[in-house]
């Protein structure tokens, strides 16, 4: 005879007891879990906010420190349109200036003329007269390339009869004929105003950086130097910034240390959404000196 084996096994009742217990357990774990998972998130998005505005003012600094002495204004307009702000509504902040791709020292001591001698490399620069031509002090720094659209600018200073935003100390560089030793005019030119340090810059185009708290954004623009600031007629820029907050705006003290240095400050604050509710904003402050020494 075979004995019978009995067979053991969970009942329909401790099955749904075991379920009941672990969605309890599961239910605890969840709540002690929630807010560290939580303020992960928020911490994140906090960092990835700051970086976003940490990047921007760090980029308008560097150059800022590359503008032309007495170039910077800072001023309110009508926006730009853009994809953010296809009516262009609102009041932006403008902030204007004119960066350099190089400079040097122009020879002043020795040669003058309205010509270009034989061996220009003693050629200075004549303020008594128009001169097509004048030498570069030790030359021009090692690598350094003319661009089509190159000017030369002497003593700007930022005021009526020398600003190289209207170009009465701008003269368009010949590309042809300028090497590291002398620089060569398109045109001769009678510069105004003599540097005292015997300066000169170039420079190319201008830049602006735009904030549009109505759109959202912060854009940096670069188009034909021009005597007006332009406001609403920009077109084309480069994203800097997007979720851009209420407060993005520029001011400028140009006399902050004896009309030798000017101050740039800047403040941009970023807005997200917060899932937990609401929004959540981060606003950083920077400031930048710029040099007005021509």
């Amino acid at each position: 005879m075979m004995r019978r084996q009995s067979q053991q096994g969970f009942t329909l009742v401790e099955m749904i007891m075991v379920i009941v217990i672990t969605g309890i357990i599961g239910g605890m774990v969840a709540v002690f879990l929630k807010t560290p998972i939580q303020q992960y998130m928020d911490v994140a998005r906090r960092a990835d906010m700051t970086d976003i505005a940490d990047t921007a003012l760090r980029r308008i600094g560097r150059d800022l420190r590359l503008a032309l002495p007495n170039s910077v204004r800072v001023t309110p307009g009508a926006c730009p349109v853009t994809t953010a702000n296809p009516g262009g509504t609102g009041t932006c902040s403008f902030l204007e200036f004119l960066p350099t791709s190089g400079g040097g020292r122009y020879r002043a001591d020795t040669g003058g003329g309205a010509g270009c001698p034989a061996s220009p490399g003693g050629e200075a620069l004549d303020f008594t007269g128009a001169d097509a031509c004048f030498g570069v002090l030790g030359g021009m720094p090692a690598g350094f390339a003319f661009a089509a659209g190159d000017l030369v600018a002497v003593y700007n200073l930022g005021i009526s009869g020398a600003t190289a935003y209207s170009g009465v100390n701008t003269a368009a560089i010949n590309l042809a004929g300028s090497t590291a030793a002398i620089i060569t005019l398109n045109t001769a030119k009678l510069f105004q105003l003599a540097s005292p340090k015997a300066r000169f810059d170039i420079i190319n185009k201008a830049v602006s950086y735009v904030c549009d708290t109505t759109g959202k954004t912060l854009m940096r623009y670069s188009y034909p130097i021009v005597a007006g600031q332009p406001t609403a007629t920009l077109t084309g820029g480069n994203l800097l910034a997007g979720n851009v907050g209420a407060i993005c705006n520029f001011s400028y003290d140009a006399f902050v240390v004896a009309q030798r240095s000017g101050l740039v400050t800047m403040n941009l604050s970023i807005t997200e959404n917060n899932p937990s509710g609401g929004n959540e904003t981060v606003t950083l402050y920077n400031a930048t000196h710029v040099s007005n020494l021509p």
